[in-house]
């Protein structure tokens, strides 16, 4: 029997990979209410792909209720990961918000209980149309990738968020469920991508629902329902409930929601496939007689429910391991593989086993060793014997184990069993980097190597152990992944996922740098260690001969693996005309070149991610003209670039806290102050100092306001004369700007603005401009996306007593990090406008 489950558990299906069980916990035991739940489950063979556009589109509150109250196999299907949207915790934008907001959706799903899937999409930011999004997409790609998601999947039924047609609100949206629809279709034939018929057959699922959100009364009376409101006495919860719980992490998005508690009535409205009267799955059967030879299955299944006591739990494990045994003589079918591995789970929590395997460090580099502490603690009454651990991604060449040979451990009451292990990596160990940033990206498309990880929310653990346990004639294999634990002495236990880093990265100091009047620069890089002894040369390597560089290298030397050095180049333009160039940042070592930087990604909320793009830095030889070395106070708001980018433009940046700007600090000493992106609605107590900010105004000062969300405002005044914020905005990164006062001295000093200051711009001109405003106010730029109308609020400058105020929704957040010699211009005008002395 336990080479009949080895055949089982390695050669897993593409499709049952698709089942999440990545987390940053080790695999705990359920709860007499969660088990009662999966054990009901067994019998419950329906699934549900819910499709939308972005992490945060999903509905919660359905998915909580079709997975813990219906029992179906269900999933939320992103297309995208978020990369384009904004966020509230931190200063991530890009990639990095992406991996943020694949863990929020992780997190979400892993309280919701619904599984997450993604396509190679990239989120590029708002677009106002689906033809649009199509064009940067690549609709035939995204569309494979959502016929491969369904084909793996198998969904009985699929629930879009949006409908077909311009009404989506987003570009999106729409884009997502026309691909939906049309990827319904395609994934049942043959003659639609074929490639992937290699891993995986066609699909025909039976009916396709949009979930109506705003059903007119004409739509409701044709649409069926689904209370979401209803009351799970297991969980003590209703879905409504567990839905605001789930939302709640998306906390990037500042989307910590209240929970509904009462009556919520869902609506579908029928899009396509075989019609429905009364019900969702009308028509589908859900259980075990979907499967042919399977009565034997379906009977050990009802067994055990019908016996389950959650007082005794461990009372069930012998039918538990007689119903898996008979699963896995029916193995190697889609439905027959998912209940064996929901089994396994129901098994490890009825016998109370704690499986782990805890690596000794948190990371290694290809070629190193570790030690790796396995352990198996039985905590009920029973009959398992633990009788080994393979680590099937390491070669059995490579692991050597302590005791040096492994015999059957028997496991007794609350007796840890533990197996200690030395691995060595080998030299070309692939390093834990998230699959879809293997390669740089298109506009619109990640580039992934191996297809069949399209559609998976992330990596699979780097190392996993294969824990074999034994219960009398029948063996079992528990996969876990390899974690590192410590102890934290504020929030106590914490466990991470081991990773494999580079044995050395690179990180400049800053991203961009800005050179003004061919001047000198040092350009710091922090060389840091993911190995022991390490040393060879750092380089600096233009890519254009526009910079000279000394020295040509630096040698280092480290001892300790996490040990740092920082080296410093010299680094000057050799031209005085304008350029914007990369430098990339190598280390050599052993005659092995490495180019990877080093980005850890940590919140409160999730897991901890590492990733590792190319160690770049973008210098800019930059053609401007600064009025004098201004001093800047700086009020941060949900997280930006603004101020690293200003102190390389050689000005003074202080951060301005809230003591600071209450407690009587003195404003007076800067010659400007900037409130950052949504500073009015991140900073809660900028309702008490902003008396002070006009204050410093009317005394003589200049005060530039970000973009802000009009909802949610700390407070609705937030400058001297009034002024409403709106949506509007400009998403088409290089449409057209006018100049509305050609005169005007944000325009021309100190630096004179031409159209080509709004060339290279990155993602979109801006957003959330003003949509209505005093007549005290100036405009200044004049812009709008194909076939709308001109936005003037996206630049406001007033006069008020001696100083000015100036509102600027233009995304200067994202150009000045990128290097946008015109965006740098443009913003130094701002910040000079204080001088300006009418010439």
């Amino acid at each position: 029997m336990a080479k009949i489950l080895r055949t089982t558990f390695r050669n897993l299906t593409i499709a049952l990979l698709f089942i999440n069980t990545f987390c940053a916990q080790p695999n705990e035991a359920e709860n007499s209410a969660e088990l009662q739940i999966a054990i009901e489950k067994l019998n419950v063979l329906g699934s549900v792909l819910y499709i939308g556009a972005h992490p945060d589109d999903e509905n919660t509150g359905l998915l909580a209720y079709l997975a813990k109250g219906r029992k179906y196999r269900s999933a939320y299907l992103s297309l995208t990961r978020g990369d384009g949207g904004q966020n509230l915790i931190g200063s991530e934008k890009g990639s990095e918000i992406g991996l943020i907001r694949t863990q929020e959706l992780l997190q979400a799903r892993g309280i919701d209980g619904a599984e997450q899937y993604f396509t190679r999409a990239v989120d590029f930011g708002f677009s106002k149309s689906a033809e649009e999004t199509f064009k940067i997409w690549n609709k035939e790609e995204v569309l494979s990738d959502i016929v491969w998601v369904i084909r793996n999947f198998k969904p009985d039924i699929i629930i879009t968020r949006f409908p077909p047609g311009e009404s989506g609100g987003h570009g999106h949206h729409t884009a997502s469920a026309e691909l939906a629809k049309e990827a319904f279709s395609a994934a049942a034939d043959p003659m639609r991508f074929p490639e992937q018929l290699k891993y995986v057959t066609v699909w025909k699922t039976k009916r396709l629902f949009w979930n109506n959100f705003r059903p007119t009364e004409k739509e409701v009376k044709n649409s069926l329902t689904i209370n979401t409101g209803s009351y799970n006495s297991l969980l003590g919860k209703s879905y409504t409930e567990i839905a605001a719980e789930s939302r709640s992490m998306h906390k990037s998005q500042g989307f910590g929601v209240s929970a509904i508690r009462g009556e919520r009535i869902e609506y579908f409205t029928f899009i396509e496939g075989d019609s429905a009267k009364s019900d969702i799955m009308e028509g589908i059967d859900v259980s075990w007689g979907r499967m042919e030879n399977s009565n034997k299955i379906q009977r050990l299944a009802e067994e055990v429910q019908k016996s389950f006591n959650p007082l005794s739990e461990i009372s069930s494990l012998d039918k538990l391991i007689k119903l898996h045994s008979e699963m896995v003589k029916h193995g190697g079918s889609y439905w027959v593989d998912t209940k064996i591995k929901e089994l396994q789970k129901i098994i490890q929590s009825c016998s109370g086993l704690w499986l782990e395997a805890i690596a000794s460090d948190y990371s290694a580099a290809p070629g190193d060793e570790l030690t790796v502490s396995t352990s198996v603690i039985n905590r009920t009454v029973n009959r398992f014997i633990f009788e080994k651990v393979e680590f099937p991604s390491i070669s059995l060449s490579a692991i050597t184990k302590i005791p040096s040979v492994i015999t059957k451990i028997p496991l007794a009451l609350n007796k840890p069993a533990l197996v200690e292990s030395k691995i060595k990596l080998p030299e070309d160990f692939p390093i834990s980097q998230p699959y879809w940033l293997e390669e740089n990206s298109s506009n619109g498309l990640f580039k992934v190597k191996d297809k069949r990880m399209v559609g998976m929310a992330e990596n699979p653990p780097a190392i996993s152990a294969d824990l074999f346990l034994s219960y009398d004639k029948d063996t079992i294999i528990f996969t876990v992944p390899l974690m590192y634990r410590w102890n934290d002495k504020v929030e106590g236990e914490k466990y991470r996922p081991f990773e494999v880093r580079p044995p050395v990265t690179a990180n400049t100091r800053n991203k961009v740098e800005i050179f003004t009047k061919g001047q000198n620069k040092e350009i710091r890089v922090i060389i840091k260690s993911g190995t022991n002894n390490i040393s060879g040369e750092v380089h600096l390597i233009g890519e254009d001969g526009r910079w000279e560089i000394s020295p040509s290298s630096i040698p280092f030397s480290l001892k300790n693996k996490y040990d740092e050095k920082t080296v410093i180049f010299n680094v000057r333009p050799v031209e005085g005309k304008e350029a914007t160039s990369r430098l990339k940042a190598e280390v050599t070592v052993n005659n092995k070149k490495y180019s990877k930087s080093l980005v850890e990604i940590t919140h409160p909320h999730i897991k901890p991610v590492s990733y590792f793009p190319e160690s770049y830095i973008k210098l800019v030889n930059l053609d401007i003209k600064k009025v004098s070395d201004l001093k800047i106070g700086y009020i941060m708001g949900s997280g930006d670039e603004i101020p690293e980018c200003l102190h390389s433009m050689g000005y003074s940046v202080d951060l301005l806290s809230d003591d600071f700007l209450e407690e009587g600090g003195d404003l007076s000493k800067y010659d400007v102050i900037i409130a950052g992106i949504r500073a009015y609605n991140t900073r809660e107590r900028i309702k008490f100092f902003q008396w002070r900010l006009l204050d410093y105004i009317k005394e003589g000062g200049t005060f530039i306001v970000q973009y802000n969300v009009p909802t949610a405002l700390q407070i609705s005044d937030i400058a001297p004369y009034p002024l409403t914020l709106g949506n509007d905005r400009i998403t088409v990164e290089n449409s057209p700007v006018e100049f509305v006062n050609k005169g005007h001295q944000l325009l021309n000093y100190p630096n004179k603005i031409t159209e080509k200051d709004f060339d290279g711009w990155v993602q979109e001109r801006g957003l959330y401009f003003a949509s209505k405003w005093d007549k005290r106010y100036e405009t200044v730029l004049s812009g709008h996306d194909p076939n709308e109308s001109p936005l003037e609020g996206g630049m406001l400058f007033a006069h008020y007593g001696k100083g000015i105020f100036i509102y600027t929704g233009y995304s200067w957040f994202r150009q000045l990090p990128e290097g946008i010699a015109g965006a740098y211009r443009i913003f130094d005008n701002m910040i000079s406008a204080g001088k300006y002395a009418g010439q």
